[in-house]
């Protein structure tokens, strides 16, 4: 296991700054993935971890040695792609058991360490089939054996669960968390998906325009995003932001109830909330809707099934927000401030 840190690590391609002035640090046996939409840097900043991309400026350490000028092999990294990357003509066997062959290992050794990786992934019956034999979350699995037996420092994934089935994706997503914390190896994870990072992360490192704009626990990340970014990019539906003055006024759809919801004791700030459509989701409701009947101030509730009050489409009704779930934001820069008096 190994501390994984970069120092204002930036990359550049021309003018294009697609990562810029990157400070993290990923704990020992932590599991941290970076998160933000496509083109955010995200990727060319775990491709500079892997030592596949040189840094343009900055400096890259991994367990307290800086590691710029190391070629990838020497980095006890292991990097699993979204394509998975199997070699199509050879076994899974023999696509787990390639880095050791290259390490000049023997053979029953790379034998002892191939069966030891496929059963803790629960493939040893997949061995002698080829990739194309496989299911996508079979394959991921051979790819993660494969950098299983390199018994690396550090794990960087980057996106691996994207080509799978929603279905598929979520058994995946539990497999891998708890594979890696019986492992306990440094984890980096890139993906643009928020369910994915709040189900994996131990921390979230949100990402935007080649900077980081927070890294905390899924929790923080969500209930006290430090900008309007992080409070719309993360959560589905995004946050309600409303401009007042000088201040960005945000409550999550789910804290945007029915008054009579909340107990007469609760210290409620009320909207009246005018309905335009109604979506069923099962165990949710959404309702898109505006305040004060004016289309520029559009706000989503999200109701639990067990809030069965009726609610029809072209109606209005008083809503309500508690006053401690609202978050405040500065204007100008979008980032959170202290609560002001409504």
């Amino acid at each position: 296991m190994a501390v994984v840190e970069t120092r204002g690590v930036k990359k550049h391609f021309g003018k294009v700054r697609a990562v810029d002035g990157v400070d993290l640090i990923a704990r020992d046996g932590e599991f941290l993935v970076l998160l933000g939409p496509s083109g955010c840097g995200k990727t060319t900043l775990m491709r500079m971890i892997a030592g596949l991309e040189p840094p343009t400026a900055g400096d890259i350490l991994i367990g307290g040695q800086v590691v710029n000028d190391l070629p990838p092999r020497a980095r006890r990294v292991a990097m699993v792609f979204q394509s998975y990357a199997l070699y199509p003509h050879k076994t899974a066997f023999d696509n787990i058991a390639f880095p050791l062959k290259a390490q000049g290992l023997r053979k029953d050794k790379i034998k002892e360490k191939v069966e030891w990786a496929a059963t803790m992934l629960g493939i040893t019956h997949l061995l002698e089939r080829k990739p194309r034999e496989l299911s996508g979350g079979e394959r991921q699995r051979v790819a993660l054996a494969r950098a299983i037996v390199r018994e690396p420092a550090v794990f960087l994934l980057d996106e691996p669960l994207s080509n799978l089935d929603a279905k598929l994706r979520h058994a995946a997503r539990d497999e891998l968390k708890r594979f890696q914390r019986n492992i306990g190896t440094t984890t980096l994870y890139v993906t643009h998906d928020q369910i994915e990072a709040m189900g994996l992360g131990d921390r979230i490192a949100v990402m935007h325009a080649g900077q980081i704009r927070q890294i905390g626990t899924p929790y923080e990340v969500y209930h006290e995003p430090a900008d309007t970014f992080v409070a719309t990019f993360v959560g589905t539906p995004p946050m309600n932001l409303i401009a007042r003055d000088d201040v960005i006024i945000g409550f999550r759809p789910e804290s945007f109830l029915p008054k009579e919801v909340y107990n007469a004791h609760d210290d409620l700030v009320k909207f009246h909330f005018h309905v335009r459509r109604v979506e069923h989701l099962g165990s949710d409701r959404l309702l898109y809707g505006s305040l004060m009947g004016k289309d520029d101030l559009s706000v989503i509730a999200k109701l639990p099934l067990t809030v069965s009050i009726t609610i029809h489409e072209g109606c209005s009704y008083e809503f309500a927000v508690r006053a401690g779930d609202l978050k405040f934001f500065e204007r100008e820069t979008g980032l959170r401030t202290e609560a002001q008096p409504l």
